[in-house]
């Protein structure tokens, strides 16, 4: 039977997620689970990455990424500019004065936080460019 990868990957994720979340995570035992699924995996590449990704699950985490104040404040731009009341030309006008004004932002903040700000127009474009010139009926 092939390495089943999506279901190592679903017990790896859970494993993570429980030991981020879970005060009394016991390493050992997630270890030991994820090894059991690998039990009857013949040596060869999989097996080396899923014992690696085990081995992974002992590491110290990364402290969390601290953002600035520019990031949060773009981030509320981009949170209050998702469309609400009005007609689509009013709503897309909206949108478009919070990307401006992302970009703005993006312009004063760090090189490490300037492509994260920039992307948080992306969606914000998607939806515009939708309000302006539908894809779809909207019928």
């Amino acid at each position: 039977m092939a390495f089943d990868v999506a279901r190592f990957n679903s017990a790896f994720s859970a494993a993570r997620y429980q030991q981020d979340t879970d005060r009394d995570f016991d390493l050992e035992a997630a270890q030991q689970k994820l090894r059991d699924l690998i039990a009857d995996e013949p040596e060869g590449d999989d097996r080396d990455w899923a014992v690696r990704l085990i081995g992974k699950l002992a590491e110290p985490r990364p402290a969390p990424r601290e953002w600035s104040a520019l990031y949060y404040e773009a981030a509320a731009i981009q949170a209050a500019a998702y469309p609400g009341e009005g007609t689509d030309e009013e709503k897309a006008a909206t949108i478009a004065d919070a990307r401006r004004k992302i970009w703005a932002i993006a312009d004063r903040a760090s090189q490490e936080e300037e492509a994260p700000i920039r992307a948080m127009t992306r969606s914000l474009e998607h939806i515009e460019n939708e309000l302006r010139e539908p894809t779809w009926p909207r019928d």
